[in-house]
């Protein structure tokens, strides 16, 4: 039985303080989840004796799992609203969550990608119906805003779970390449299940919070925004997603989306291994991972810093100036060593929590009640998180993992693109706080 609130029409009413505060638990939620892979991948790459590319298929699954079900949540919107949409994500998630317990009991990588896949595919859910939601709920002028202090929680998340993994998954000693080498296949199998099962109890926390926090967004009132279904939309304005990529504007946001969420990935998913090289940090994998901290609790003073900014400047001309910054930072990584390289690639973080949320309002920008068909094609485009850091760890293997950070340098070179065509646009005057 669905719970029935008033109907509002995205963009006509004052900002849901109370809404936004209950979505925003929503944020911190996947923002950990995600962040998590981080210390998976380095714990997976060591126990099943993964190169860089195959390690990487970490992040192939998991933003795979975006790319397939981001068209079907649109039309899961449609048919139960945004509420609804959430609800059902978080349960999936859970699902996804409690997939780890057999993955590590085997244990087997695949059954490990499998479950990243599920949790991913409910995490598309919630992205789907909370991003769009979030911007609907005030002014259409600080949508911007808005979607930034949400993902700043996003981003507290990101910044807690890789110590709390380094602590949890982390918290066994792993032998080197060598040693493990050198194990018989009885021995060899018990390490794996030693060092797979310390995955165990925290997802089968996260499964139990996940399903805490669906029944509490079950039964809390929300607004419920109409959609795209409950619209009656003149037959001129009928077209298809695909169609809707003629928007230059949502092209070009879906592109950004792709290139940032790939850049943004990338760094994340290498820091551990790159901090602990000898001619980087030179430091032990576990205090490495204690580093990733920094680059995601950047990410989340940014986005509070971001949120309060956007309140008064142009939202294109700061992502532009803060995807310039990134680029730098990344080129000095990559022609640096030691702990300059170090804290430049940590700054990144910083200059990056902008950019998501402010690329996803501009994609967003105008469509009205196509709003949610626009996110699904903006969230989908989140497979970039699968393909850029497996072409990263191809390039790893073949030149290093120091110079492959080439990569992401020239998913930022778009981004300053697209900051500066949307600066120049009718769309991007309109995020701006007058």
């Amino acid at each position: 039985m669905l719970i029935h609130e008033p109907r509002v029409v995205a963009g006509e009413r004052e900002t849901d303080y109370k809404a936004m505060a209950t979505v925003t638990s929503l944020f911190f939620a996947w923002g950990f989840i995600t962040c998590l892979n981080d210390i998976l991948i380095p714990h997976l790459k060591s126990i099943f004796q993964l190169n860089y590319f195959q390690s990487m298929l970490v992040q192939f699954a998991f933003f795979t799992g975006y790319f397939l079900f981001a068209l079907p949540a649109g039309k899961i919107i449609d048919k139960v609203g945004y509420k609804n949409t959430m609800v059902l994500g978080l349960l999936m998630m859970a699902v996804g969550a409690l997939g780890f317990i057999p993955a590590a009991t085997v244990p087997t990588y695949g059954i490990f990608l499998a479950a990243l896949m599920v949790l991913a595919g409910g995490m598309t859910l919630l992205q789907v119906s909370a991003n769009p939601y979030v911007t609907a709920l005030g002014p259409t002028r600080t949508a911007s805003s808005r979607l930034n202090l949400t993902q700043a929680f996003n981003s507290l998340g990101t910044a807690i779970a890789p110590y709390l993994g380094a602590l949890f998954i982390l918290s066994t000693t792993e032998l080197s390449d060598k040693q493990i080498s050198g194990l018989n296949p009885q021995k060899l199998l018990s390490y794996q299940q030693i060092q797979a099962a310390t995955v165990k109890m925290p997802y089968c926390v996260l499964a139990i919070l996940l399903v805490l926090l669906a029944v509490v967004i079950r039964f809390f009132k929300l607004p419920v925004l109409q959609t795209t279904s409950e619209i009656r939309i003149p037959a001129g304005q009928k077209v298809s997603k695909w169609q809707m990529l003629k928007r230059s504007h949502l092209l070009l946001g879906v592109i950004g989306i792709f290139v940032y969420v790939g850049a943004e990935v990338s760094i994340g998913s290498f820091l551990v291994n790159y901090i602990s090289q000898p001619n980087i940090g030179n430091i032990t994998v576990t205090a490495a991972a204690k580093f990733v901290t920094y680059y995601w609790g950047g990410a989340m003073i940014g986005r509070f810093l971001g949120a309060a900014v956007m309140q008064k400047a142009p939202a294109a001309r700061i992502l532009t100036l803060a995807a310039a910054c990134a680029a730098t930072l990344v080129m000095i990584s990559m022609f640096t060593n030691g702990w300059t390289a170090v804290i430049t690639i940590l700054l990144v973080g910083f200059f990056n929590s902008v950019m998501f949320p402010t690329i996803f309002a501009l994609g967003v920008e105008g469509l009205g009640p196509l709003t949610s068909a626009g996110s699904s094609l903006l969230i989908m485009a989140a497979v970039g998180g699968a393909i850029i850091p497996a072409i990263q760890g191809t390039l790893a293997d073949a030149i290093g993992i120091h110079h492959a950070f080439i990569l992401p340098v020239l998913c930022y070179l778009y981004i300053i693109f697209f900051g500066w065509t949307s600066s120049n646009s009718s769309s991007a005057s309109s995020t701006v706080a007058h």
